[in-house]
């Protein structure tokens, strides 16, 4: 990856105001100093996605996610933080400097580059080639038997490669690729005594795309009874099919609010021909955990309309555990009689599989139905083992309100006496992780939830008030330090903050730049987008102010006394009439407000 100094990172940043960024992605309306509009990255009715022109900030109140602009990009469009920094330094026109690239970097880029290039012009010749007199056989098939029209063709970019085994290797010659950039992209391969030649040939083509539509690979159905019947690109530096899945540059943009999982090229399509489209497929591979985490940056539910038959159904028990690990809520659309959703649909309609849809079988009661399935029910052995099976199956639920939700809903419908079943899942739970995992069990309810840390609300409010009324901080600087957010990360954001209020060059957004991975943006981003309850009038807002510095302060102190070791008795007694002596300043502090805060 690019290493790029602080610098130009805060250049490319400051020259994008996040407002019209993320306004290109979402619909937002300014409400008072901050916009407002639906987060992308989970499903709401109402609003809860801010966006901050002040602070150069995104915060959803509802799931948590936040960060600048670079964040935004990287979780909406996937983007690692180089593809941010030059999709952001391409928008403003900054040219960002070679050199920082190192020489294994910058030949990477370049070779990706050429090999994207080299896609690109496949596509677009497969695509001619199609509604030329060489593609009348796959025009034929895409019309006639799949009942496709013009504009799904197109919208999919679908093609045609010659029955000339190297017909594009002499098109991408006489443009000017090499031979080893040829082999290298998975297009052709090159024989030392034949020459050049096709990897796709005589076959109808699905243009792959990513999700920026950039044409990473292709899949090709063989015309006539050739093998193998579906042949795909090989992965190279520009295609990794664990993390790619075929139609997810259009399907992210659906306004339906899951996604349809398909097993391959032909369901998507047909499916989006229909008005399905939210279907995306896996590209000629397994389901991965790749998959499952790129589908979870758009939705929290997956519909799977895997093949009916036996290997389809395979296929959905290996999918759905995928899923759920990964936090999607998973579903199975029943299709019978018919095979795939394209047959489905042909044979019945597109309001007909709607209502598949709003009928499908929630994942974790599908694998619980197959395993059933498998047991002789009239045997009381066979009963107990179906019975431990599934007492086994539901201690994947750590969760205490869900786990009772499916036991109930096992117990009732497979008419298993509920006490017994949850004795038997607290003990599998309990053995599995060789201590007790959950608190005990009354009557299905947790005993005891644990609620937020006090402390952390707290420094997290302060934080929050510190960016919202920087005035403050010459108020409070020496009564609360950074050395009193007693959580790690907090603490670097303190000292961050306080250093840029001292400096008089405090930019909330360059902060989060400062750390690498999602969860660390997600979590400084609602430091600085703290709620309180609401306050009316400036007497409320400095009472609030009084009372967060005052609990930020004693919960400093009380953790400093339960993990403090050895001392000398004399220094901490000293230190204690000196921690009372700050709560007595802040008591007493008379804050000074410029009302010249906001979001």
């Amino acid at each position: 990856m690019a290493r790029f100094s602080d610098e130009l990172i805060e250049e490319v940043r400051s020259a994008n105001n996040i407002v019209d960024v993320i306004g290109s992605y979402v619909s937002l309306k300014k409400k008072g100093n901050s916009y407002f509009g639906l987060c992308p990255f989970h499903n709401e009715k109402t609003g809860s996605f801010s966006v901050s022109d002040r602070k150069q900030m995104y915060y959803c109140f509802g799931c948590g996610a936040g960060g600048n602009v670079f964040t935004f990009l990287m979780e909406y469009e996937s983007f690692n933080f180089a593809e941010a920094m030059e999709f952001l330094a391409e928008r403003a026109g900054i040219k960002l400097p070679e050199h920082d690239m190192t020489p294994t970097d910058k030949a990477k880029s370049d070779k990706k580059d050429q090999i994207l290039e080299l896609n690109k012009k496949a596509a677009v010749y497969y695509y001619n080639l199609l509604r030329a007199p060489q593609g009348a056989t796959g025009l034929k098939y895409f019309k006639e038997k799949r009942e496709l029209d013009d504009e799904t063709m197109r919208k999919f970019g679908l093609g045609f490669a010659d029955v000339h085994s190297n017909s594009l290797y002499q098109y991408l010659k006489s443009q000017g690729a090499t031979d080893e950039i040829l082999k290298e992209s998975g297009l052709c391969g090159i024989d030392e005594r034949k020459g050049g030649y096709d990897r796709f040939w005589n076959r109808v083509m699905f243009p792959i795309m990513d999700i920026r539509d950039h044409v990473i690979g292709f899949g090709g159905r063989v015309m006539g009874d050739g093998e193998p019947k579906y042949l795909n690109s090989p992965e190279t530096i520009a295609f990794d099919k664990s993390h790619n899945l075929y139609g997810l540059n259009l399907a992210r943009h659906s306004k339906r609010p899951y996604l349809l999982l398909c097993e391959g090229y032909m369901d998507v399509i047909s499916l989006h021909k229909a008005g399905f489209d939210c279907a995306v497929a896996s590209l000629g591979t397994a389901f991965t955990d790749g998959h499952a985490n790129l589908m979870k940056r758009y939705v929290k539910d997956v519909y799977i309309t895997y093949d009916s038959d036996g290997a389809g159904v395979k296929a959905a028990l290996r999918a759905i555990p995928i899923l759920r690990n990964a936090g999607l809520n998973a579903k199975v659309i029943n299709m019978k009689p018919y095979k795939d959703p394209d047959e489905f649909i042909k044979a019945l309609s597109a309001e007909e599989y709607e209502k598949r849809i709003d009928g499908a079988e929630n994942g974790f009661m599908f694998e619980v139905r197959h395993v059933y399935e498998g047991f002789d029910m009239s045997d009381p052995a066979k009963r107990t083992e179906f019975q431990n099976e599934i007492a086994s199956m539901l201690t994947i639920f750590t969760d205490e309100l869900e786990r009772e939700n499916y036991l109930t809903e096992v117990s009732r419908k497979y008419d298993i006496e509920a006490g017994l079943l949850r004795r038997k899942v607290n003990e599998l739970a309990n053995k599995k992780a060789g201590k007790p995992v959950t608190e005990p069990l009354k009557d299905g309810r947790a005993i005891g939830k644990k609620q937020e840390d006090g402390r952390l609300v707290s420094q997290r409010y302060l934080i929050t008030l510190l960016i919202d009324h920087p005035e403050l901080y010459r108020q409070i600087k020496d009564l609360v330090t950074p050395s009193d957010f007693t959580e790690e990360l907090y603490y670097k954001v303190a000292m961050m903050v306080y250093d840029g209020l001292e400096n008089n060059n405090l930019v909330p957004a360059s902060i989060i730049s400062r750390f690498e991975s999602e969860e660390e943006h997600n979590t400084v981003a609602s430091l600085f987008q703290a709620e309180i309850r609401h306050l009316t009038t400036d007497d409320e807002l400095k009472h609030a102010i009084t009372d967060t510095l005052y609990k930020v302060k004693q919960n400093s102190i009380d953790y400093s006394k339960s993990h403090t070791g050895d001392i000398d008795i004399g220094k901490a007694i000293e230190k204690m009439k000196e921690d009372q002596r700050i709560l007595g300043e802040i008591k007493k502090l008379n804050i000074n407000l410029s009302n010249n805060g906001g979001n």
